[in-house]
């Protein structure tokens, strides 16, 4: 008995295939990001290039990409030449005792404002929206009074607890992932006896996994890049942040460029492996809270 090697298939498989055709309005679109990502990266390829060059590469015209020769002794001694691993431990607890504290407090702020309702929530909320909308300039000089009449100048917890406390950007997200998750999974725990603490214990926070992680990168950007507050309430280098102490690069007559190149380049990596391993939590977290409710 022969056997048809031939194909039965009702529909008939072409052996080419066929090629996608790229639009000429798709192709200038890419062409687009990608001169716009070049010039987005450019700065920080700059920095690293004269990280690794001498004072007189730095000012040389035409400017030089590729410094010649390589000067790698400038990291040990950017490092060596100011406190960075004090820097680096003041900017590391300052930052995780922020994100933790923003995270718990925002989220619990979130659940109430998502979950409950009563006599002038909606206003309240808006009131609260609102303060992001006062320029952080407006704030400076009352928190500096502030600070000055409770001793808190030139330490850290000037930085800590006025960034703790609040974040309504933070509310603002979490609340638009809580509002999306349904209703159901709160009264199954309500018959089961939980009170509504337990439920955003046990329910709620699970649930907001991706938006807990993309608010918290958000916060730890944030808060290891400031500079501003730093410069206004600190004033002793052992208690200077990395922002801060690589601002001391700059003199008053002389500016140590490379140093400063150096240093800047040092202080981007955490925030280069924390965006690195939590990627897809940035994107999951931002798109979800896009999309709910």
């Amino acid at each position: 008995m022969k056997i048809n090697s031939q194909s039965t298939h009702p529909y008939p498989i072409s052996k080419t295939r066929t090629k996608r055709k790229i639009s000429p309005a798709k192709t200038l679109l890419h062409i687009i990001l990608i001169i716009g990502a070049f010039f987005m990266i450019f700065p920080f390829i700059w920095t690293i290039s004269s990280s690794l060059k001498d004072m007189s590469q730095i000012f040389a015209i035409p400017p030089v990409l590729f410094p010649d020769p390589i000067v790698w002794s400038n990291y040990v001694d950017s490092f060596t030449a100011m406190p960075f691993a004090r820097a680096y431990w003041n900017s590391f607890y300052i930052t995780a005792i922020v994100v933790f504290v923003q995270l718990f407090t925002g989220s619990m702020a979130a659940y109430a404002f998502a979950k409950f309702r009563f006599k002038g929530s909606g206003i309240l909320f808006i009131m609260f929206l609102s303060t992001m909308m006062i320029p952080k300039q407006v704030t400076m000089i009352p928190l500096y009074l502030i600070m000055d009449k409770i001793n808190w100048l030139d330490t850290h917890l000037s930085l800590i607890v006025p960034g703790a406390l609040f974040n309504a950007f933070a509310v603002f997200l979490l609340r638009q992932f809580i509002r999306g998750i349904p209703r159901e999974l709160e009264e199954a725990a309500v018959m089961d006896g939980a009170n509504p603490l337990r439920i955003y214990w046990s329910v709620i926070l699970p649930l907001i996994r991706p938006a807990l992680a993309a608010v918290g990168i958000f916060i730890f950007m944030g808060t290891y890049n400031n500079f501003i507050d730093a410069l206004i309430y600190l004033s002793s280098p052992d208690n200077f942040t990395v922002p801060l102490l690589i601002n001391n690069f700059k003199g008053l007559y002389v500016t140590n460029w490379s140093y400063m190149m150096a240093g800047a380049t040092i202080s981007v990596v955490p925030i280069l492996i924390v965006y690195l391993f939590a990627q897809k939590y940035i994107i999951e977290g931002v798109t979800l809270t896009g999309i709910k409710g």
